[in-house]
């Protein structure tokens, strides 16, 4: 068949305009007997839709969008004509992957998604850095996941950025010469102390000298300098313990005053004294240390404290937390928490423990950019500091114990290597007895890179390629490191590594077959439980041809549950999949019952952190719709009106029986960002449960619906419902809202914030709805009564098919029911567990195929 008469897109111009650039540009190193890389340009098939060489079209691709084929010195291919070779390529690619899609074919290509991609360059070197921080945001369908393959397309500019990622994360994670000396702050409480008690001494000097002949004006003077010198003692502050004196923690930026000095050399952390740094909980209460500006860009800074809890805290459990900052001026400043999980400080009073955060001075985002221009102690301050912060959640006049921290040292270092070069530096230059021979090493570095960033073995001719590429790059190249850090760029700027592609060398039988390579089993596998690449035991079982034996895939799965790398995907699976992204345009209010930053904190994890707990039990899939167990914090424990929990840790607690809780339904976030801000809005709630519990979206509205008219003074007077009921009346109305109003009326006892309500405004709430099916639901309880009576197969059916599509990278179709139905038959066979809906997606053929 002539390539202009095939299907899957515009040949003719690939014969016309295309291939002419082509046999100017390639042909002279890739056509004939003898062939540079063992790519055959003049045998390209141009058919990207049924055609077999899709993945070097993608090379291809890539190659002309950077820049780095033909190369420059020997190509006489213009810069239009380059171009049009990729205005037509990505034209082509896109049109494929729509036919593919089209033509059920189910192998659609994609590339990683940004948190994918970030994952994957932690996992390659082995350090919880931040990589993808300048990619945009995925641009996914509003019933899709973000690692949806049509949605997932890339563009010159992207290609170009992900080149200079890759050379930047290169440069990150490794390191030249010697160790770079340390710097120490040791900073014992008593210092801290001493410098207040010295502005306290000062006064108290210029008192006596201004007020000599006036001795009753000086005593008073004097009295009100101690007693304003006596912090509150409910107020962070230092303390003298032997004397009980109490200096107030103050800070100001001006002049760098409160920066304590460096030095070049440790010093040991000496024996407990008896001044301290009382943390009480708070933002506002916090303890500030003040570092100047001899903190490097790079490295980790350490910050080691002993700590304990306050003398009357015997079940009091306090946390920290680590924020870092900077003020220049006024007006400049910016502080970040540096910290991840709470740390809680659990060591009794008289007993003070050392705890240690480690923090990659790289990954702070925000610096302060007067440092090396301007000196210490000049305005604007290009001084720096940490602060230590007590995120204990208050209850006011309720306390019945302190839970302040005390603080006598405070130790930081920078930048601090406890091995040099570090890990990362070695997960790119191996250990080889061949690092003398150029040659050799690079080869041996590019194919040890190279299988773990593609997923597979290497192929002779891509390491060839890459080594050919080495040569070429070193003599301009200042060192060997240098080159071999270019080569690895390309080497993560290829679609091997961006995209998730077949296996390169798959026969054209094998690629025919349903059946996944054992490699891209791993890579699917390892994409859907961890978002990140396969390590190295997914790797030798795939190498092996084990991976698909039901029993070894079984056992990866529980391995890769009970990894901390199963985190990603609660969430991101729960994320996406309950479309929880209104949550990250909350802010904290400063009301007393509204939203503070430990609330807002705390909802947002909720709904991970059940679903985290549920894999970890295999709990039933029934309980997202109501459980008699919920999974708090403290702050949550709080919201909902439960006692007895303390700490900022997430666990699993007992539902009293008189709150109605339980599930996900009824969930502060997920209430909150299904409200108006001010109120409850049931469309919103209504539709958010139709579209993402039950699978089973309404219809869009129509266009010129009526909206609500709050001006009437009739309408204003009515309560919610009954202005939704009179908006419903409306012909044009009428069909949506009686399928979305009664779900949405079910919530209305919960405000906008998700607090229990029995009346608005003096009316009672009435909760109750009729479905278009003239099942009533009595409010809340009616509503998880009706879903797990009446909708119960429909709820495991939409969290499998939610599942699914995560898994597979694509929204599931009409060809995909038998198998998801026979997935169902297996999960609730088993107990609607949702581990075991995992274990059974996994070992499924919906799964295992292309």
């Amino acid at each position: 068949m002539p390539a202009s008469a095939r299907p899957g897109g515009d040949l003719q111009r690939y014969e016309k305009s295309i291939k002419p650039l082509l046999e100017q540009a390639c042909f002279d190193c890739h056509s004939g007997d003898t062939v540079e890389g063992n790519f055959r340009a003049d045998r390209l098939d141009p058919d990207l839709v049924g055609g077999g060489d899709i993945a070097w079209w993608l090379e291809l691709y890539s190659v002309l969008s950077k820049g780095e084929m033909p190369p420059p010195e020997s190509s006489e291919l213009t810069d239009e004509d380059r171009i049009r070779i990729v205005d037509w390529l990505s034209t082509e690619i896109q049109a494929a992957e729509r036919q593919r899609k089209a033509s059920g074919n189910h192998s659609s290509f994609r590339r990683l998604t940004r948190y994918e991609y970030n994952y994957a360059l932690q996992d390659l070197f082995g350090v919880p850095w931040t990589f993808a921080g300048d990619l945009p945001a995925e641009a996914s369908e509003d019933d899709a996941f973000e690692n949806n393959a049509q949605s997932l397309h890339m563009s010159v500019k992207q290609v170009q950025a992900y080149h200079q990622l890759a050379l930047q994360a290169l440069r990150r994670v490794t390191v030249r010469g010697d160790r770079p000396p340390v710097v120490h702050w040791a900073i014992p409480m008593e210092n801290a102390f001493q410098r207040e008690k010295k502005r306290l001494d000062r006064g108290i000097e210029s008192a006596k000298k201004k007020f000599e002949d006036m001795p009753d004006k000086q005593a008073e003077q004097i009295e009100r300098l101690n007693r304003n010198f006596q912090a509150s003692a409910d107020r962070s502050h230092y303390l003298e313990l032997s004397t009980g004196l109490r200096a107030e923690a103050d800070w100001n930026y001006r002049k760098a005053s409160y920066a304590f000095k460096h030095s070049d050399t440790y010093k040991a952390m000496p024996e407990r004294g008896s001044h301290f740094a009382v943390v009480q909980p708070g933002g506002r209460q916090a303890l500030t240390v003040e570092l100047g500006d001899r903190l490097p860009d790079e490295g980790t800074m350490r910050v080691r404290i002993r700590a304990s809890r306050a003398k009357d805290a015997e079940q009091r459990i306090p946390s920290l937390q680590l924020h870092f900052g900077f003020q220049a001026t006024d007006q400049g400043r910016s502080i970040k928490r540096v910290s991840g999980q709470d740390v809680p400080i659990r060591a009794s009073y008289g007993e003070p423990e050392i705890y240690q955060w480690d923090v990659p001075l790289s990954e702070i985002e925000h610096r302060n950019t007067y440092r090396g221009e301007m000196k210490l102690g000049d305005q604007p301050s290009p001084s720096e500091y940490i602060r230590l912060t007590n995120s204990t959640v208050g209850h006011g006049g309720e306390e019945t114990e302190s839970p302040a921290i005390l603080i006598d040292y405070v130790e930081v270092a920078a930048p601090v290597y406890d091995q040099w070069p570090p890990p990362s530096h070695h997960e790119v230059f191996i250990e080889s007895e061949n690092s003398h021979d150029e040659t050799a090493y690079a080869q041996e570095i590019i194919s040890a890179f190279m299988s773990r960033a593609w997923r597979r073995p290497p192929i002779t001719r891509d390491i060839d390629r890459k080594l050919q590429l080495f040569h070429r790059l070193r003599p301009s190249s200042t060192d060997f490191q240098e080159a071999i850090v270019e080569v690895l760029a390309t080497i993560l700027t290829s679609p091997k590594f961006l995209y998730v592609l077949p296996g390169e060398q798959e026969t054209q039988q094998d690629r025919l077959k349903d059946q996944l390579s054992q490699n891209e089993l791993a890579t699917r596998l390892s994409l859907f439980l961890w978002c990140s690449l396969p390590d190295k035991s997914l790797l030798d079982l795939a190498s092996a041809g084990r991976l698909n034996d039901r029993e070894v895939l079984r056992q990866q799965v529980e391995r890769m549950l009970a990894d901390p790398r199963a985190r990603r995907f609660s969430r991101h699976f729960v994320g996406q999949w309950l479309k929880m992204q209104p949550l990250e345009f909350l802010s904290p209010t400063r009301a007393e019952d509204g939203l503070d930053e430990a609330l807002l904190e705390s909802i947002k994890q909720e709904p991970i952190a059940l679903f985290a707990n549920m894999v970890r039990h295999d709990a039933s899939v029934l309980d997202f719709i109501d459980s008699d167990y919920l999974v708090v914090n403290e702050r949550l424990a709080k919201h909902y009106g439960i006692p007895g929990v303390q700490g900022n840790h997430f666990r699993r607690v007992p539902l009293p029986a008189d709150l109605k809780r339980g599930g996900l339904l009824t969930q502060a976030g997920l209430l909150a960002m299904n409200s108006d801000g001010e109120d409850s809005h049931p469309v919103k709630r209504g539709v958010w449960l139709l579209t993402n519990l039950l699978n089973d979206p309404p219809p869009p509205p129509p266009p010129a619906v009526p909206e609500i008219d709050l001006a009437d003074p009739e309408i204003a007077k009515l309560s919610l419902k009954e202005r939704i009921e009179d908006h419903r009346n409306h012909p044009a109305c009428l069909s949506c809202h009686q399928k979305i109003d009664p779900w949405g009326i079910a919530f209305e006892n919960y405000d906008a914030l998700g607090r229990w309500r029995d009346q608005i405004d003096g009316k009672l709430v009435d909760a109750t709805s009729i479905l278009p099916n003239n099942a009533r639901l009595d409010g809340m309880q009616g509503l998880k009564e009706h879903l797990i009576q009446d909708r119960q197969e429909q709820f495991v059916r939409a969290t499998l098919e939610k599942m699914a599509s995560f898994a597979l990278g694509r929204q599931l179709d009409f060809g995909d029911r038998a198998a998801v139905r026979d997935i169902m038959g297996r999960v609730r066979e088993s107990g609607d567990g949702i581990a075991t809906m995992v274990m059974c997606l996994v070992t499924s053929e919906l799964f295992q195929e292309k």
